[in-house]
């Protein structure tokens, strides 16, 4: 048998680049007498920009800090023990840039348990233990502490998560089976399969004290020092710890059962690590700790040889990293200064486009229309946003007046734009309408103000052919709900310069949106693939195929909702706007659907209808049932599955091929934040390539072996 500090050493050794934290053992004299006192504290020597992680290293480091500590408890030299963090950072979890890099499921293992051996001592030592989450804590960071007797947490505390399952993997230090035994399980669902799949929600200080995972809760200005008084009184008898008795019967078993309901919401069993986690859960019903951390580092292994945990790290990077440097956008030193932002049209777009430059910017920012209903209607919604955003306690009644003033509306827009840096347009997606508008706007905008137009599929350089400047309009399409989607897709037409662009990208990373530069090609990346990929599930309903089979023949990709209720939520006239657009452009790839268009005539707002007698489940609407034209081509799910996956493949193949974007990991990006794609399947180009689709269509994979699933 290996023991922990050999498994420990073998797996640094295939991570020599980790970022390594030490544990730094302090000791001092508690509060009222209560004793002598050690406390460990984590730190990689950066400061709160760079958390604090464990690879194999900062484990062997922790590992030989608790050596310290267990002989100081054996021998009687200390009461207690604690664990903390640097400045704003408890710990943030396993370090992934070493996940990335292991082939063999045996070293694999080896992570689950060096991490599993260390954390357990903490339990084990012979005075109680304190974990003092002062600062961020996630996965691993927040499984070190429930190894320990007792916990507090900071009321400033901002992020607090087990996100594995959302990244494709499972709690697997322990939190799949401590938490259930701590909190619940029902609670315990909440935290690692609820929060994670609802986009890696986050909890505060409040709410993990709230949950009970935590025993105390402090201000976090002197944070420390009120948590080592606590724990004096706790050592001392002076403060007894209460904690509920845990639900091991029916109650346990309806959690877990709601867990695989959420699951199946979200992931259409397409991913497995939110099952493979309710399952440990499950089976740790019994309170057997030790048989719940060995089912853990199975399921740790299993999940970082598969390629759902590969597709998930590639995924964050692409957010995290890629999204806030994109590939191809011009020297920032080109950019302008914005001091005034434009915003032609005050309908619903518009004004929510007037609101983010507002709150983002906190410059003045003036709205047109064509009538002053209209311009009052546009700015009366911002007033009323920045209202609800006072009534929330987001910001206080200065910044709220301060808000307000800054925004207005005018019919004049020589007047509203004679002294504006930056306008966009949100009108009627139109060609001709668009460039009348940005004709108006040059006439009376200044030499150096850049033109945005957020168009969604139109051309940007027949949008600009007319103008005396073309060099300064640019595109710059945003995703529809404005507030929430971060993708930002910034369109370089055939004359657009450097700078209107490095000004595009500089406004883009002030409303903190994720932007990607994109050729000015018909509806650029996330509607291209979309209608292609709606528009082959609708020619599989045109020929024949009932409208649930091929819905469901989708379902194993796990997608945030079904294509026919995306559609609901585009607007179907937008949908058949979009495939016409395309269908001019492309023929012989991209249909015009009778049927959709026959549903557009008809007024319908969807395919689907919803009623209380069956839950608001959506059920095919018998009106719309009733014009439907079908031929007699009926497709299995697998057979409809193949279609469309194999029409996405191709699309996408050319599209790098036309240099749509730069690299294929720009089309992942893009879906991933402008239509919530999933990160288990990095978007979509892994998913292709490991269901093997790729080379079907293209001949070749999307992505090198290794990057996005497991290294040859």
């Amino acid at each position: 048998m290996s023991t922990t500090a050999e498994l420990l050493k073998g797996a640094a050794e295939l991570f020599p680049d980790e970022v390594v934290t030490s544990a730094h053992v302090r000791h001092f004299e508690l509060p009222a007498g209560a004793g002598r006192f050690a406390l460990i504290t984590l730190d990689n020597g950066f400061d709160h920009t760079k958390p604090t992680t464990f690879g194999p290293q900062s484990l062997a480091n922790l590992n030989t800090a608790i050596d310290q500590v267990e002989a100081e408890a054996a021998n009687g030299e200390i009461v207690g023990a604690g664990i903390t963090g640097k400045p704003f950072i408890f710990a943030v979890g396993a370090d992934l840039k070493g996940v990335e890099l292991l082939k063999q499921h045996s070293d694999a293992l080896a992570i689950g348990k060096g991490g599993h051996d260390v954390f357990k001592r903490l339990a084990n030592l012979a005075v109680p233990t304190f974990a003092y989450y002062n600062g961020a804590a996630m996965g691993g960071g927040v499984e070190v502490g429930l190894h320990c007797t007792y916990r507090t947490v900071s009321k400033a505390l901002p992020a607090f998560s087990l996100p594995e399952v959302f990244l494709g993997l499972v709690p697997g230090w322990g939190g799949c089976t401590i938490l259930p035994n701590l909190i619940g399980a029902e609670k315990a669902v909440s935290v690692i399969i609820e929060n994670s799949l609802n986009q890696n929600r986050q909890l505060k200080g409040k709410q993990v004290f709230e949950l009970g995972i935590a025993d105390a809760l402090f201000e976090g200005a002197d944070f420390l020092e009120q948590s080592l008084i606590w724990t004096a009184q706790v050592l001392k008898g002076d403060v007894t710890v209460e904690r509920p008795e845990i639900d091991r019967g029916e109650g346990w078993d309806q959690a877990v059962a709601k867990g695989r309901a959420i699951a199946d919401s979200k992931v259409h069993g397409a991913a497995p690590a939110a099952y493979r986690a309710l399952d440990i859960i499950e089976a740790s019903k019994d309170g057997d700790l030790q048989k719940g951390f060995d089912a853990e580092d199975q399921a740790l292994a299993d999940l970082i040889m598969g390629g759902e945990l590969r597709s998930g790290i590639y995924a964050f990077n692409l957010v995290q990293k890629r999204g806030k440097r994109p590939a191809g956008a011009p020297d920032k030193n080109l950019a302008r200064p914005v001091t005034k932002v434009g915003v032609v049209g005050a309908g619903l777009m518009a004004s929510q486009l007037a609101l983010l430059f507002l709150r983002r910017l906190e410059v003045p920012v003036v709205l047109t229309d064509i009538d002053q209903e209209r311009v009052d209607k546009g700015v009366g919604y911002v007033h009323g946003e920045i209202d609800k955003l006072l009534g929330k306690g987001r910001i206080n009644q200065d910044k709220a007046n301060r808000l307000k003033g800054l925004v207005s509306g005018v019919l004049d827009k020589a007047a509203g734009f004679a002294d504006a840096d930056f306008i966009i347009e949100a009108v009627f997606e139109e060609m001709s309408v668009k460039q009348k508008v940005f004709a108006e706007v040059e006439a009376v905008a200044p030499a150096h103000a850049i033109l945005a137009t957020n168009t969604s599929s139109l051309s940007v350089s027949e949008m600009a052919s007319k103008l005396q400047h073309p060099e300064r309009v640019v595109g710059f399409h945003f995703f529809n709900p404005v507030a929430i989607l971060p993708l930002l897709e910034i369109v370089r037409g055939e004359k657009t310069d450097d700078a209107s662009l490095a000004t595009a990208f500089a406004v883009a990373k002030k409303l903190k949106k994720t932007g990607v530069l994109t050729k000015d090609a018909p509806a650029f990346v996330v509607n291209r693939i979309l209608t292609r990929f709606m528009g082959e599930i609708q020619n599989i309903i045109d020929e024949g195929t009932p409208v649930a089979t091929a819905e469901k023949a989708v379902e194993p990709l796990g997608l945030p909702m079904s294509p026919l209720v995306l559609l609901e939520l585009v607007g179907p006239a937008i949908g058949l706007h979009v495939s016409e657009t395309l269908n001019r452009a492309f023929p012989e790839r991209f249909t015009v659907s009778p049927n959709l268009k026959a549903v557009v005539e008809a007024g319908k707002r969807g395919f689907y209808v919803y009623n209380a007698e069956n839950g608001f489940k959506p059920e095919l609407d018998p009106e719309v049932a009733a014009l439907l034209k079908q031929g007699d081509v009926v497709l299995t799910e697998e057979q409809a599955r193949d279609r469309v996956l194999d029409a996405v493949a191709q699309e996408i193949g050319l599209m790098l091929e036309e240099g749509v974007v730069a690299e294929a990991q720009d089309i992942d990006l893009c879906l991933i934040t402008g239509a919530g794609w999933p990160f288990h399947l990095g978007g979509i180009t892994p998913y292709l390539d490991r269901e093997g689709v790729s080379e079907r269509v293209n001949g070749k994979r999307f992505l090198a072996q290794g990057v996005a699933s497991v290294p040859a």
